[in-house]
C-alpha cells in the first residue's frame, strides 16, 4: 500500500464550505512547482470536487497490472489525481451508499491505485468526522503518515467545528502539521488591498488552543474565482495570482518540516 509514496498528508476540516478542496489543489500545484511529484486522492465520495476544480471532469481511469492508473493533467506526469468523480457519468450523479460500501471504496483507493513514485500524496477528505475519516486513519496507520492539515475560516462557528477535528486527530494518533485559515479577507482586484469581511484570527486562535503551528492566512482572491472547471484557466490564474506566493510559503513550511523517508522507517 502506497509503497512508492514518501510523504502522506491528510487535509481535514470540521465544516463544509471552507475551501478545503481548493486548498488541497493549490498546495499540490505549489509542491509541483517546487519540483516534487505530487498526488491528490479525493475521498470525499459524496461531494468529489477535485476533478471539477482542476478541469478534469470527463476524464476516465483505467487499470494496469499494478492497479488503477490515476489521471494526469499534464504530460510531465508530476501531478496525479484520483477521485470517485472519474467513475461517475455526470457530476450530478449522487453517490447514495451506506457506510460499508464507502469504506470498501476508500480501502480500494488506498490499496489499489498505482501512484508510482510520489514525493507527496495529499488526501482530501469530506468535512466532519465520519466513517470515511476513520477508514482513512485506520488504513494509513499501515504506512507512515506525516500528519494532518486543518483548514478553517475565521468565523467562530467554523473554528468550533475544526476544534473537534483536532480532537479527532489526537484520538486517532495522527499528528497535526498545522492550521490554515482560508477566506481570511478579500483582496481587491484593483488596489490589491485586503479587507477583513469576517471575524479575524480564528485560525491563529485555533492553532494556539490546539498547540500546533499556524501555517498561514489565505484571502479570497477574485483573480481565480470563476476559473474552476477549466484546467488551464484555473492553474494559470492561480500561478499568476497574488495567492501563489502565499500558498507557496505554506508548502515550503511543510517541506522544510517533513521528515526524510529514512526517519520514518
Amino acid at each position: 500500500m502506497l509503497e512508492g509514496v514518501k510523504h502522506v498528508i491528510v487535509i481535514l476540516s470540521g465544516k463544509g464550505g471552507v475551501g478545503k478542496s481548493t486548498i488541497s489543489c493549490q498546495l499540490a500545484l505549489c509542491l509541483k512547482a517546487q519540483g516534487f511529484k505530487v498526488g491528490i486522492l479525493d475521498v470525499d465520495l459524496c461531494g468529489p470536487s477535485i476533478p471539477y476544480l482542476l478541469g478534469l471532469e470527463g476524464q476516465s481511469i483505467h487499470q494496469c497490472s499494478q492497479g488503477w492508473v490515476p489521471v494526469y493533467p499534464n504530460e510531465d506526469q508530476n501531478l496525479a489525481v484520483m477521485s470517485i468523480g472519474f467513475l461517475l457519468q455526470s457530476r450530478d450523479d449522487p453517490v447514495v451508499w451506506r457506510g460499508p460500501k464507502k469504506n470498501a471504496m476508500i480501502k480500494q483507493f488506498l490499496a489499489d491505485v498505482f501512484w508510482g513514485d510520489l514525493d507527496y500524496l495529499l488526501i482530501d477528505t469530506p468535512p466532519g468526522t465520519s466513517d470515511e475519516h476513520i477508514t482513512v486513519m485506520e488504513n494509513i496507520r499501515q504506512v507512515h503518515c506525516d500528519g494532518a492539515i486543518l483548514v478553517t475560516t475565521p468565523q467562530a462557528v467554523a473554528v468550533g467545528d475544526v476544534r473537534r477535528e483536532a480532537t479527532f486527530c489526537k484520538k486517532a494518533g495522527i499528528p497535526i502539521l498545522g492550521v490554515i485559515e482560508n477566506m481570511s479577507g478579500f483582496t481587491c482586484p484593483h488596489c490589491k488591498e485586503c479587507t477583513n469581511i469576517f471575524s479575524m484570527d480564528g485560525g491563529k486562535q485555533l492553532a494556539k488552543i490546539a498547540q500546533v503551528p499556524f501555517l498561514g492566512s489565505v484571502p479570497i482572491n477574485p483573480e481565480i474565482s470563476g476559473k474552476e472547471g477549466g484546467s488551464i484557466g484555473f492553474v494559470d490564474a492561480f500561478q499568476s495570482s497574488s495567492l501563489f506566493p502565499i500558498i507557496h510559503s505554506i508548502s515550503c513550511k511543510l517541506t522544510q518540516s517533513a521528515p526524510s523517508k529514512s526517519d520514518t522507517v
